[in-house]
């Protein structure tokens, strides 16, 4: 969870902890969205506040955050289960799984792995606050933002830990960075030119890549949190409206897509796929299925204001 603020991680964590109390919804739906039939269906609908889904290497499961747990949701079966986190407890919604499918990442402060089943987590950086967001195809680095030196930028680092590589080093705010499924871009928003839009810079360089970032997605909406398809065909982001500042909770937002292998502009142009209330929590993080033919994300009901 990420705040306006970028003086100290503690107002990060104090502002953070306050949005959560002032957006507590009435309701979480958790919805698949079929690219073939246009639609949504919701395969669990919960009174527990659930955020930022990732679909499962094998198809079976999406992974969601509550109130600073990991749980599983078997599609077959759509309920809770815990995963065990050790004592770990205090995850936010920046979380994904292995192209394997064999190791998680979480955030909590820290990025820290562990075991698909659940396990003891095991520290990766060494520098607080890192928000996990993109997993490198070859299941070999992690894609996060970072605060450093007052600044927000993407950073990557090994699964294994060691020194974090910084990617980003424009005075703007930088974030959700996600791996392109070939592994030679990384996708993330930025507000670097006014409104915040979607942008891509060549992955696996050693020095910040601001001089090759390429506009992907702008114009007059904010757009937040890209997620290239596991085939490389297509997109989907969390658009907000004209204005809005970093990406709050209880917002009239649209998930759209856009395709990544036309060649017009005509042909890139952006697809409104749904109109929600949503937006912190809603897409965070990558919720392709592995078959590119859907993905997850979660809407709100929230009490009258």
């Amino acid at each position: 969870m990420r705040t306006l603020f970028q003086s100290t991680a503690f107002l990060l964590l104090l502002t953070g902890l306050m949005t959560a109390q002032r957006a507590s919804p009435t309701k979480s739906e958790l919805c698949i969205y079929d690219l073939r039939a246009g639609a949504s269906r919701c395969i669990l609908s919960t009174s527990r506040h659930i955020e930022a889904p990732n679909w499962t290497p094998d198809g079976k499961y999406l992974l969601v955050n509550s109130g600073g747990l990991l749980f599983e949701v078997a599609l077959a079966a759509p309920e809770l289960k815990q995963i065990p986190t050790g004592n770990v407890t205090r995850l936010n919604n920046d979380h994904g799984v292995s192209p394997d499918g064999e190791v998680l990442v979480i955030s909590a402060g820290h990025m820290y792995s562990l075991p698909r089943s659940g396990g003891t987590p095991r520290q990766i950086t060494a520098r607080t606050p890192s928000y996990y967001h993109g997993w490198s195809p070859d299941g070999r680095m992690l894609a996060y933002c970072a605060q450093r030196e007052n600044n927000f930028d993407i950073y990557v680092i090994p699964l294994e830990g060691g020194d974090e590589v910084r990617v980003t080093a424009a005075a703007s705010h930088d974030d959700g960075p996600d791996y392109s499924p070939d592994g030679k871009w990384i996708y993330f928003n930025s507000d670097r030119g006014g409104e915040t839009s979607i942008w891509r810079v060549p992955a696996g360089k050693a020095t910040p890549q601001d001089a090759s970032a390429e506009l992907v997605v702008g114009g007059d909406r904010a757009d937040w949190f890209p997620h290239p398809s596991p085939d490389g065909k297509g997109m989907v982001y969390l658009s907000y409206p004209e204005g809005t500042k970093g990406h709050p909770a209880n917002q009239p937002v649209e998930l759209r897509w856009i395709r990544l292998d036309a060649n017009t502009p005509d042909a890139r142009r952006p697809r409104i796929l749904e109109s929600l209330t949503g937006g912190q929590g809603t897409i965070n993080v990558n919720s392709w299925s592995p078959d590119s033919r859907a993905f997850a994300y979660v809407r709100y009901a929230y009490p009258a204001r």
